[in-house]
């Protein structure tokens, strides 16, 4: 079984991500083969107080991208929002970006 550490790769911090922390709802990039309950499960023991109450998944596609005369993709990546109970505590490292 792999470690949570492995299924989450790292938060994403974005304007749209961090308009959503006040609803309890937190965007990660994720392994690309990893499951809906594989992110509850790294989420509830990465951070211990946390309680998921739902995974939505989204897998991003590649998009051209240009540097010059220099063309190429940017790389497949699997995104996840997972949002917390209501009585669940918030994450701390979110909160510290506000």
């Amino acid at each position: 079984m792999k470690s949570y550490a492995d299924i989450i790769v790292r938060p994403l911090i974005t304007e749209k991500s961090m308009d959503s922390v006040p609803a309890k709802r937190y965007s990660f990039e994720v392994a690309k083969d990893a499951t809906k309950a594989d992110i509850a499960a790294a989420v509830e023991t990465m951070f211990k107080k946390a309680k998921v109450a739902k995974v939505n998944v989204i897998n991003m596609k590649k998009k051209p991208k240009r540097y010059g005369v220099h063309a190429g993709y940017t790389g497949e990546w699997k995104k996840a929002v997972v949002t917390l109970t209501e009585d669940s505590a918030p994450i701390a490292f979110f909160d510290s970006m506000n």
